[in-house]
């Protein structure tokens, strides 16, 4: 695929998906939710690893409103429904690890997309915004679902409600993300978090992110019995082998993703 608004480059495991309409912010647009979902079915056959970051001083600031003639014409519901649900779609279904690279805001649509992802790292100058009830709006782009189990119940029907900024170490803090970096060392960081799981026993981390979202739906002992169907999976890998082999030998794994 030619991509127009995003950039694709794979080294070594590690795909990287840069959103790439940095004079609007990285806004969305129709194009750019479609090559987002494309980029990241690729990525999820060729890579051990994905990141999606913004080119620029903002990681995406949501929706572009611009995209259509004019906001009162765009279709909510069927942009939501034909275009938002198959990206997020491919993100969180992606079989090996996501990584969000928050560089800057991340507002609207712009923040959900982020939460999407498996991990989430933060310039410690990034903000996340719901903005939406700013314009007579909810949450979307899966919002409202990720923002009360990531931060609980209380945090997240404020940020709904008053749409106020919350900065990338309040975010962290909440556990609304992982790790809120420092802006002189978020690049170099999460690079070497991301080549961490592209050298990683692949297989065990799609379980691992399966187990994990599971869990929402299952009674306890359902859990435990997915965890074990999981892990006698994962017993029967190569890199299960390899990884008791480098630990007897006392000696880094070498691990094939198998």
């Amino acid at each position: 695929m030619d991509y127009q608004t995003i950039t694709y480059e794979l080294n070594d495991g590690l795909a990287i998906v840069t959103l790439n309409r940095a004079d609007k912010y990285n806004a969305m647009t129709s194009q750019m939710r479609a090559e987002i979902e494309h980029a990241f079915t690729v990525a999820g056959n060729e890579a051990r690893v994905v990141v999606i970051t913004g080119a620029g001083k903002a990681f995406c600031s949501g929706q572009d409103l611009g995209d259509a003639a004019s906001a009162a014409n765009l279709d909510m519901e069927r942009t939501l429904r034909d275009e938002y649900a198959p990206m997020l779609r491919a993100i969180v279904n992606c079989p090996v690890p996501t990584i969000a690279a928050v560089n800057g805001p991340a507002a609207g649509a712009g923040a959900n997309l982020a939460l999407a992802a498996d991990v989430v790292f933060a310039t410690e100058s990034a903000y996340f915004l719901q903005a939406f009830t700013r314009i007579g709006l909810i949450p979307d782009a899966g919002g409202t679902y990720a923002l009360p189990r990531q931060m609980g119940m209380a945090k997240a029907m404020g940020a709904a409600l008053f749409a106020d900024k919350i900065s990338a170490r309040q975010a962290d803090d909440w556990g609304m993300i992982w790790e809120a970096v420092e802006d002189r060392k978020f690049n170099a960081h999460w690079r070497e978090k991301a080549a961490h799981l592209a050298a990683g026993p692949t297989r065990a981390y799609k379980a691992v992110k399966d187990v994990i979202r599971g869990s929402w739906d299952n009674t306890y002992e359902d859990q435990i019995a997915l965890e074990a169907r999981e892990q006698g999976k994962c017993g029967q890998s190569r890199d299960f082998k390899e990884g008791v082999m480098a630990f007897m030998e006392k000696r880094p794994a070498t691990f094939e993703g198998r």
